[in-house]
């Protein structure tokens, strides 16, 4: 229609009658005006969806395809995941995870009903050492000052509470848990079989609540299963056992993740929620001898993060450090049992096995005090600790666990 309407243009600019001036005045107002209409409509068609940012794209890790979105409070997961194209994995607490290109993450981040959207990641469990010292986490928390009395005096046996280990599974059979210990769920294979095929749950569970290795004798045991054979997972599914946690937990509750990675908005989101809902966790700084506010789920200030000490009381030589670490208890060289048979044992090293020692230890608080809420049990263990004991804590709390004044 417009190229018609110039070229009628140019036949009545040949003509001098006033009459066709006027017309040739009307049809140039008029054919600049659908000209004008016509690049406008075209560059509203044209116009690039608003796009917004990804947290963590690229990352070491990343998982391709894979996200995960926090929603704002009263969004509709349902309606943005159809509007997006996204095929939802898992309904999460704080929003949900999901499958989707790249380009319809970016869209799904600068929607106004969406907090964030981070591509979700895999995370393995630390590399841990061994050492063949003599067991001795239990006799140091018992006692403010070396040597070492190689007695473990406790003041219950936290019978009356539930652990929850969110880790690799857990030897439910193992004759350190006398039948205290079950499944809650696997994420991993999704069903209902939160067992151990990799060891790493097995041990952490021993030095929380085995009745020879652990901290808290007697407490309950519920494996929450979100890592694999080979000890690694993706943050979706870690956020998805700490909903599952916050949704079934039986209290007075701890839980114990003594696992991390690199900063996640969303895990820490996912803590944080469950910690406000009543649940003490007792989470690992980490074993890459750096600042633990940089891995989640260390740095949520609202849990209590867990660095690893020797048997001279130093900081361990790779225990994470810094002002996100509320207290240190004994890391290297941890005898606990193992997956290998229902009496094995062997021994560890890591923030993973100091931190089942701040958990027993949150039981034992708790048996006694089942009301206590999360930021009170914290402040406990902290006005507990011993104090000035640690050598070479890198700007960390100086606080040492200690169990005798429950």
């Amino acid at each position: 229609m417009v190229p018609g309407a110039l070229r009628t243009v140019g036949i009545f600019l040949g003509m001098r009658t006033s009459a066709a001036n006027a017309a040739v005045k009307s049809l140039v107002i008029g054919g600049a005006a659908a000209i004008a209409a016509l690049f406008v409509g075209v560059g509203a068609a044209q116009a690039a969806p608003a796009e917004g940012t990804i947290a963590n794209a690229g990352a070491a890790g990343a998982i391709k395809d894979a996200y995960i979105v926090t929603l704002k409070d009263g969004a509709a997961a349902g309606s943005l995941a159809t509007r997006y194209g996204a095929a939802v994995t898992n309904d999460l607490s704080t929003g949900f995870t999901a499958t989707l290109s790249e380009k319809a993450a970016k869209r799904l981040a600068a929607d106004p009903a969406v907090a964030s959207v981070e591509q979700d990641r895999k995370v393995a469990l630390p590399a841990a050492a061994t050492q063949t010292a003599a067991e001795w986490g239990l006799d140091r928390i018992d006692q403010r000052d070396l040597p070492l009395g190689k007695t473990y005096v406790y003041p219950n046996t936290a019978a009356n509470v539930t652990a929850y280990v969110v880790d690799t599974g857990v030897r439910l059979t193992h004759g350190e848990f006398a039948g205290r210990a079950t499944s809650g769920y696997d994420f991993v294979d999704r069903d209902a079989d939160a067992g151990d095929c990799q060891g790493h749950g097995t041990h952490v569970a021993g030095t929380v609540a085995g009745r020879t290795y652990g901290v808290a004798k007697a407490a309950k045991i519920v494996s929450v299963r979100v890592l694999g054979c080979d000890g690694s997972g993706s943050y979706s599914g870690i956020i998805a056992g700490v909903d599952w946690v916050t949704k079934n937990a039986a209290k007075p509750a701890v839980v114990n993740m003594s696992l991390g990675g690199t900063a996640s908005a969303a895990l820490d989101a996912a803590v944080k929620k469950s910690i406000a809902a009543g649940i003490t966790y007792a989470v690992a700084a980490g074993n890459e001898n750096t600042n633990a506010c940089n891995v989640s789920p260390a740095r949520t200030p609202e849990a209590i993060t867990v660095g690893a000490t020797d048997p001279a009381d130093r900081r361990a030589s790779f225990s994470n450090y810094g002002s996100c670490l509320d207290i240190f208890a004994p890391g290297v060289g941890i005898l606990s049992s193992t997956k290998t048979s229902n009496t094995s044992t062997g021994k560890m090293s890591g923030t993973s096995m100091a931190t089942p020692h701040v958990a027993g230890a949150i039981a034992l608080y708790l048996s006694t005090h089942p009301g206590a809420t999360p930021a009170q049990v914290r402040d406990a263990l902290v006005a507990a600790a011993t104090p000035n004991k640690v050598t070479d804590t890198k700007g960390s709390a100086n606080k040492l666990l200690f169990v005798g004044s429950f």
